[in-house]
C-alpha cells in the first residue's frame, strides 16, 4: 500500500469519527434526569427503554469520553460527558460500606445487582486512569488506586497466582460452576493488563509498575497458548485449561443462550482477543519501559494467528473465532473484534514491517465501512454475516456500547499517521 492509500484510510476515519460516530453519543446518551448515561438503543438510535445502568457501560463510556478528549477528538463536550459520567459512578454507583462498584443499577442510580465482580473493576481502573490523564481532575486516579487496592486485597489468588473474579457484595468469593468462583479467565487477565497500564501511566507508582509486569507474565506464561501464542478462555484453580462455561454475570454470550458451554469448551480461540492482546502487550511494554523484544515471539504469535486465520480475505472482516490450531469455526462478524484487528494489524506492521499486516487492515477497514456501519445513525452493527448482512439489529446495549470501536477509529488514525510520516 502507498502513503495515499494510507491517507486515504486515516481521513476516512477522522471524518467518520467527527460526524458521524461520535454525535451519535453526544446527541443522546446523557441522562440529565439521574446522572450517567443511558445505553440501551435501538436499529434506529431510539432509546429502547431498558432500565439498566451497568457498570461494565457506565465506565467504558467514561473511557471513551476521556479518550476522546485526550486524543483531540470531539471537541469539549468530550471532558463535560466525561465528568458527568465520573459523578454518576462516584455519587451512585460506589458501594460506601464494602467499597467497590455495584455491577448493576437501574436508571434511578438504585442498585439492583449488588455484586463485585473484577471485570467490571478492571474497567473501572481503566476509565478513571484515563479520565484523570484527560482532564487533570485528581478524583479519578483517586478512586481507580482505591479499585486496585481491593483487588490485591481480596482478588488476587496468593497461593497459585492471578486473580479470582466474582464476589459477592462484602467481597466474598462467589460458589463454582456458573457463580464463577471456581475458574480464572482470559479476560479479566487481558483487561487487568490493560488497567494496569493506564493506572501505571497515571500514577507513576513503582507499585502498579510492579503489578503491570505480574500480569503482562501471568498472560504470556499462563493463559496464552504454549505453541500457537493464542488465548486460552478459561481455567481452573491451578491454570490447567477449563471447559468454557456460561457465567451467571456474563458478556459475550449472546449468540450461545441455548445451553452452559460452548460446542469446542476447550478449544477455541476469539481472533479479536489475540489482535486486542497483541497491541494491548505493546502498549503495556511501551508505558512499563519493559523490552519490547523479551516478547516478540509472543507478539508475533498472536497477530500472525488472528490474520492468517481470522481475516476473511473473500469477504472482508474478521471472523469471530476457531481452534488454535487454525480451524475456523464462527465465520459471522461481530462488532468487536473488527474494531479491535484494525489497531492489532496496524501495531503489527510497526513490529514487523511485514506489509500483509497493511492489506489485513485494510480488508477490515473495508469491510466495516462499507458493511459494519449503519450509516443511517452513525453507530455499527452489532452482528453480520460472513457476507455482511445484518443479523442484530440495535445500536447499542450494555455489552454493545462505544468503547471498542470509538477506540479502534481513535488509535488506527493515530497508528496511520505514523506509519505515514515513517
Amino acid at each position: 500500500m502507498n502513503k495515499e492509500e494510507l491517507k486515504s484510510l486515516r481521513d476516512e476515519i477522522k471524518q467518520y469519527t467527527e460526524a458521524h460516530l461520535l454525535p451519535f453519543w453526544s446527541s443522546r446518551t446523557m441522562d440529565k434526569t439521574y446522572g450517567g448515561f443511558i445505553t440501551h438503543y435501538n436499529e434506529f438510535g431510539e432509546d429502547s427503554g431498558q432500565d439498566e445502568k451497568s457498570l461494565i457501560a457506565q465506565s467504558r463510556s467514561v473511557f471513551t469520553y476521556s479518550q476522546a478528549y485526550r486524543h483531540g477528538f470531539g471537541g469539549p463536550i468530550m471532558k463535560e460527558m466525561a465528568e458527568h459520567g465520573v459523578r454518576f459512578m462516584l455519587d451512585k454507583m460506589w458501594d460506601h460500606e464494602n467499597e467497590g462498584f455495584y455491577w448493576m443499577m437501574n436508571r434511578k442510580g438504585e442498585a439492583t445487582n449488588r455484586q463485585k465482580i473484577g471485570y467490571g473493576h478492571s474497567f473501572a481502573i481503566y476509565s478513571l486512569s484515563e479520565y484523570t490523564l484527560a482532564t487533570g481532575d485528581p478524583v479519578g486516579l483517586e478512586y481507580a488506586e482505591k479499585c486496585f487496592d481491593l483487588l490485591q486485597k481480596y482478588a488476587v489468588d496468593t497461593n497459585l497466582g492471578g486473580y479470582w473474579e466474582f464476589f459477592s457484595e462484602d467481597w466474598k468469593l462467589m460458589g463454582p460452576g456458573a457463580p464463577g468462583g471456581d475458574r480464572k479467565t482470559l479476560d479479566v487477565h487481558m483487561h487487568l493488563m490493560e488497567a494496569f497500564t493506564t493506572l501505571y501511566e497515571a500514577s507513576g507508582k513503582e507499585l502498579h509498575r510492579r503489578k503491570l509486569k505480574e500480569s503482562i507474565d501471568i498472560l504470556i506464561q499462563k493463559v496464552m497458548h504454549a505453541e500457537t501464542g493464542t488465548g486460552i478462555p478459561q481455567f481452573w484453580a491451578d491454570w490447567s485449561v477449563a471447559p468454557q462455561i456460561k457465567f451467571d454475570i456474563v458478556w459475550g454470550w449472546d449468540r450461545f443462550a441455548e445451553g452452559g458451554q460452548k460446542a469446542s469448551a476447550t478449544d477455541n480461540t476469539s481472533y479479536g482477543h489475540n489482535s486486542e492482546f497483541g497491541w494491548l502487550l505493546m502498549h503495556a511494554l511501551k508505558i512499563g519501559g519493559f523490552s519490547i523484544e523479551d516478547y516478540r515471539i509472543n507478539l508475533e504469535k498472536a497477530f500472525y494467528h488472528s490474520m492468517n486465520h481470522g481475516v476473511d480475505w473473500e469477504y472482508g472482516g474478521v471472523y469471530v473465532e476457531g481452534s488454535h490450531e487454525g480451524i475456523v469455526y464462527d465465520k459471522e462478524k461481530e462488532f468487536w473484534q473488527q474494531a479491535e484487528m484494525l489497531i492489532g494489524m496496524l501495531d503489527a506492521y510497526l513490529l514487523t514491517g511485514d506489509e500483509k499486516f497493511l492489506a489485513a487492515h485494510k480488508q477490515v477497514h473495508r469491510f466495516v465501512f462499507d458493511k459494519m456501519i449503519n450509516f443511517n445513525t452513525g453507530e455499527w452493527w452489532p452482528l453480520l454475516t460472513r457476507e455482511g448482512e445484518p443479523i442484530w439489529r440495535h445500536m447499542a446495549t450494555s455489552w454493545k456500547i462505544n468503547y471498542h470501536n470509538v477506540r479502534s477509529m481513535i488509535l488506527s488514525y493515530e497508528k496511520l499517521d505514523t506509519i505515514i510520516a515513517s
